[in-house]
């Protein structure tokens, strides 16, 4: 179980001076066995920082998309001056916020930058992918932050995109099921140091319907004494997942799949709840559970 320290204090007050080696003391105690606490502010270190493009210049005579980028990295640089460099991706547009390592940077992986000449322009920096940054696997072009992001140009990037957090990696024995999620961990934590606990699984939801909302038939009442289905309308399923939840859940080790999908999982991860998400224009008769 791969669980985000941040998540965890959502839900958890946790002392702000917790140190890593208490945090793994608690965890020992409480029998949820810590397998690995892995510090994201170390996997890249170096300049890493918020930009915001300024001006995009197309470079033509390649076989791929290349573009010479003026990018405003405040005054992390040393200079203030905006900083050029060469970008393959094109998904982003003047006036969008990125992040950006400079030269000195070290990616995971060992991946070190420098300033050098690259399709016959100097390129002094990287404007970085979810997966250059191991955030995620998503590579088809670079991080685009969320236009009402806070951080201006040239502050640290890490708590913008997460890479501040700590990330738990538990091993959970088969008799604490309740463990794999992040509202049992945390339930734990708050008696482990005596802080009060808020439930995510308290909150209020919208009542049962008269009528079913689906029919549902449960064959195996031993395997399965409870099947639970609620037709959910008015969303887009095509929409983008909020790269926040992406990359939380590529943190605790799941793949983005789509909205759909991903809030299922993130719920699972969440409550504990194993959830499955149907097509309700693909559904012909009952959901049979045998």
């Amino acid at each position: 179980m791969r669980v985000p320290l941040s998540w965890l204090r959502e839900y958890v007050d946790l002392p702000a001076d917790l140190s890593l080696d208490r945090l793994e003391s608690a965890l020992v105690n409480l029998g949820l066995e810590p397998e690995a606490i892995e510090d994201l502010s170390a996997s890249v270190t170096g300049p890493l920082v918020v930009g915001e493009v300024r001006d995009i210049e197309e470079l033509t005579g390649f076989k791929k998309p290349i573009r010479f980028c003026r990018v405003d990295v405040g005054t992390a640089n040393g200079t203030g001056e905006l900083q050029e460099i060469i970008c393959g991706a094109t998904n982003f547009s003047v006036g969008d916020k990125v992040v950006v390592v400079l030269p000195g940077g070290v990616l995971p992986g060992g991946f070190e930058i420098s300033a050098r000449k690259i399709y016959g322009r100097m390129s002094r920096g990287m404007i970085c992918s979810e997966r250059e940054l191991g955030l995620s696997d998503e590579h088809s072009g670079i991080l685009v932050l969320p236009p009402d992001v806070a951080a201006k140009p040239g502050d640290d990037a890490r708590p913008v995109i997460g890479l501040d957090d700590v990330v738990l990696t538990l091993e959970i024995t088969p008799d604490r099921g309740y463990a794999m999620s992040v509202r049992g961990i945390a339930r734990e934590l708050a008696h482990a140091f005596d802080v009060p606990f808020r439930d995510p699984g308290a909150a209020p939801a919208p009542g049962a319907t008269p009528t079913p909302a689906y029919p549902v038939e449960v064959r195996d009442p031993v395997g399965c004494d409870r099947f639970t289905a609620r037709v959910v309308r008015g969303i887009d399923p095509a929409a983008p997942t909020p790269s926040w939840m992406a990359r939380r859940l590529a943190i605790a080790g799941i793949r983005s799949i789509s909205l759909a999908v991903d809030i299922t999982n993130y719920v699972m991860l969440e409550l504990g709840q194993p959830m499955h998400a149907f097509d309700l224009n693909r559904l012909r008769g009952p959901l049979v559970v045998r």
